[in-house]
């Protein structure tokens, strides 16, 4: 039931209290708002880092190669070693797990592309088909490297949306030809990267096949690309070291050697980092519960307060007859309300910040920082209880008081 006269009764309270109520509500606000932005920013970071792999698969394994650093079988230390077409082969077509592979031959140095009149320096990477959804490249117009392309030797590319404005300033490029580095190649595809990344922006694709035969490249390759579908990171980790041991028979170099090759397991880096966020974000609530219980005793000490300066009224209350659920309702309301409202306005401030600034960040390490409405939510019904809690032992106090020794209280 409403009891109109007790809420004017604790307006009043508040209203002769101004600046003891304002400070404690600036405590409680300012813990819920710290907690709101803080878990935001958690959430802009991972973010960020998130975006960093999922610009590719995340369970993509990418091998290079390297030079010896341990003696093996009476060989030195010190031997390159270059990876070729029939590594590649091996590995895909002797282990188990595999999904997704391509492995990728970079022409180094100047690539000039021509079309027409206009001309760029561009990236120039010579790939498998599958290398398009290992990298998530989107297709807007045409298709991507086929098979026939592979086996045919065709000259066929496919080029960023960047490379379409340079060179071909509004024509579309479908079915036209491009000089490569002084070789016509027909661009069969355009793709642009949703997350705009430079070295991909900045690139065409050839087939492999094609590039190592017109460019000299002869049979060699620079990297290897696999992903290993629904596995786990322990999956994924048994099929990396069956990778390393199937290309250390090949080259005859130490399973155990760290320089030979190098390889990224995307998929363990990604669990790691996932796990990392996971501590953060429970740092970030110890520390956010920890400011909002510094407002919360900071409500406490301050009804505590009010409970001895109206030691007289209560004591009055209480000879008029009133109830010790009375005085404790009153002193708890009070306190309720106090945290409610503040934890509510620290609340829409730190979602107001996080919508209006933290939207617009949007760096490579931190982006759309924000806050699930439940979380909030929840926050805010913790600090209520949390309030009510802190009232309650002061209220208890006022409770026990005994109307004659409140009446001699000066």
């Amino acid at each position: 039931m409403f009891d109109r006269d007790k809420w004017q009764e604790i307006f009043n309270t508040i209203k002769k209290n101004k600046l003891r109520t304002f400070l404690t509500g600036f405590s409680v606000a300012w813990g819920i708002f710290m907690l709101i932005i803080l878990l935001g920013s958690g959430k802009g970071i991972q973010n960020g880092v998130s975006n960093e792999f999922n610009s590719s698969a995340t369970n993509t394994i990418w091998v290079w190669s390297g030079q010896t650093s341990l003696p093996y079988k009476g060989m030195k230390p010190g031997r390159n070693v270059q990876l070729e077409n029939k590594d590649f082969q091996e590995v895909k077509s002797t282990i188990k797990g595999i999904d997704k592979s391509s492995s990728r031959y970079n022409i180094w140095g100047n690539n000039i592309l021509t079309y027409k009149k206009q001309n760029g320096n561009f990236n120039i990477r010579n790939v498998y088909p599958d290398y398009a959804e290992i990298e998530k490249l989107a297709i807007v117009k045409g298709r991507f490297i086929n098979q026939p392309d592979i086996e045919q030797y065709r000259k066929t590319t496919v080029i960023s949306t960047q490379v379409e404005v340079a060179l071909f300033k509004g024509e579309d490029p479908i079915g036209k030809y491009i000089q490569v580095n002084g070789i016509p190649f027909k661009v069969v595809g355009l793709f642009t990267d949703d997350d705009n990344r430079d070295d991909n922006m900045q690139t065409i694709y050839l087939p492999i096949s094609t590039a190592q035969r017109v460019f000299t490249g002869d049979n060699r390759i620079h990297t290897i690309a696999i992903t290993v579908g629904n596995a786990s990171v322990a999956e994924s980790k048994e099929i990396e070291n069956q990778v390393r041991t199937k290309l250390a028979g090949l080259h005859k170099f130490d399973p155990t050697d760290p320089r030979a090759i190098f390889i990224w397991n995307s998929l363990e880096e990604f669990q790691k980092f996932m796990r990392l966020f996971a501590n953060i974000q429970l740092f970030i609530w110890i520390i956010g519960f920890g400011t909002i219980i510094a407002g919360i005793v900071g409500v406490s000490n301050i009804m505590m307060i009010v409970v001895k300066d109206r030691t007289r009224e209560i004591g009055i209350r209480k000879a008029l007859g009133a109830t010790p659920y009375s005085i404790i309702s009153l002193i708890l309301q009070e306190a309720v309300l106090i945290t409610s409202f503040a934890g509510y306005i620290g609340l829409v401030m730190g979602v107001v910040l996080l919508e209006t600034v933290g939207t617009k960040i949007d760096s490579k390490f931190f982006a759309h920082p924000s806050v699930d409405l439940k979380i909030a939510l929840y926050a805010l019904i913790l600090l209520v209880f949390s309030g009510a809690l802190a009232g309650f032992i002061p209220a208890r106090k006022a409770a026990a008081i005994k109307p004659i020794e409140a009446l001699r209280d000066e």
